[in-house]
């Protein structure tokens, strides 16, 4: 349903239309001890196709059911039937504890994927569960509907480690495909998504 003022269509399909910036608000999901939060183009009034060259997920305060978990991420072709995109990727982060007597910046092997189709993790299976722990951050994808290229992300990623750290993660790669990426899967490595919000955006051209 559409809400058109004088003649211009500001809101239509759950984004707006009208000239608002760069930035359009397409899906906001809450997580409540979610299995997983999948976006799918055409489903629920998710957009994610050639309308936005670039797609823009935030992370707010997820928090997991169980401790020493990775909230991960996988790609579709075929609408959320499989999230099975083969990727590579790179991972790097650094990190300090509370006590300010433990900090470093390592590239992470055992995090990246050289062809994989698994999942994507964000924490290094580090993200605790106490009340006030969680994470935060952003996934771009770029370019999800073109026929031609791979699919190339970014993330950054800061979690609440669960022994008291602040890790800031970075990991890109692209999605070894040239068909179609129209559904996008969120999740734990073990156990629910407990809280938290992820929102999904479009980024017009300029």
């Amino acid at each position: 349903m559409a809400f058109i003022s004088s003649g211009t269509t500001i809101l239509d399909n759950g984004a707006f239309s009208a000239s608002l910036g760069s930035l359009v608000l397409i899906k906001e999901i809450t997580a409540s001890s979610s299995s997983t939060i999948s976006f799918v183009d055409g489903s629920s009034d998710v957009v994610l196709d050639s309308t936005y060259p670039i797609y823009k997920f935030e992370f707010i305060d997820i928090h997991p059911a169980n401790d020493n978990v990775d909230f991960q991420v996988n790609f579709s072709t075929d609408g959320g039937s499989n999230y099975n995109v083969t990727k590579t990727s790179t991972f790097f982060r650094s990190y300090n504890n509370e006590p300010g007597t433990v900090s470093a910046i390592n590239y992470e092997t055992s995090s990246d994927l050289a062809q994989g189709t698994g999942f994507q993790g964000f924490n290094k299976s580090e993200l605790g569960n106490d009340n006030d722990q969680s994470c935060v951050g952003t996934l771009h994808l770029f370019n999800p509907s073109s026929t031609t290229f791979v699919k190339h992300f970014i993330a950054n990623i800061n979690t609440y480690h669960s022994g008291d750290y602040s890790a800031n993660s970075y990991i890109a790669g692209y999605g070894n495909t040239t068909s179609s990426i129209d559904a996008v899967q969120f999740k734990m490595s073990s156990g629910n998504i407990d809280a938290g919000k992820i929102k999904l955006y479009g980024i017009k051209d300029s």
